[in-house]
């Protein structure tokens, strides 16, 4: 007899158990749906705020950055290089020697920056750094092994005077430009 109720009453047990989890499952279903938007605009105001907060850490580096460029192109102008150097000290190989010394100890010097800079802006430093090393290579080579410093920086300065551009000039607007493009 006993067995008998059991039967009886598990099937009628089973259907409330389903019923009971089907209304269950429809309640947290539905109640995900309403509250899910709530939670999305939560997390995407978090993520703004973090976005916020690394920008305002990062955002002095990269300018700092973009002014050390600016700076390294000017440094290596020949211009300006040749006059710090007191070109009539040396010869044309010393010379030679001490300016590509200094070239490549700038650019070591900055090298970190491009972290903060965009492919494009870190390009044209390199660019800036490779021309100017072959610009005195070739100024050298020209000239006789006994030559002063003083005729290299001539030759160095006339090449440059040729140019219809001011190569430094061009490198410099590019990496403005660039800083432009950020804001």
């Amino acid at each position: 007899m006993m067995l008998s109720v059991l039967l009886f009453e598990t099937p009628a047990l089973l259907f409330d158990v389903i019923k009971y989890a089907v209304a269950g499952l429809i309640t947290v279903g539905v109640a995900y749906y309403l509250v899910r938007p709530h939670l999305e605009r939560a997390e995407n105001i978090q993520l703004l705020e973090l976005k916020k907060a690394v920008t305002n850490q990062v955002l002095p580096l990269r300018l700092q950055a973009y002014e050390r460029l600016v700076l390294f192109i000017e440094r290596v102008n020949p211009s300006n290089m040749l006059i710090r150097l007191s070109a009539t000290d040396y010869t044309a190989a010393e010379l030679h020697s001490i300016v590509v010394n200094e070239i490549r100890n700038e650019y070591q010097h900055n090298v970190t920056q491009q972290i903060y800079v965009s492919p494009m802006a870190w390009g044209v430093i390199r660019r800036v750094k490779n021309d100017t090393l072959g610009i005195i290579t070739n100024a050298v080579k020209g000239l006789p092994e006994d030559a002063s410093g003083l005729e290299l920086s001539r030759t160095i300065l006339m090449h440059l005077s040729k140019l219809e551009e001011n190569p430094y000039d061009i490198a410099g607007a590019m990496i403005r430009k660039d800083l432009e493009d950020i804001f």
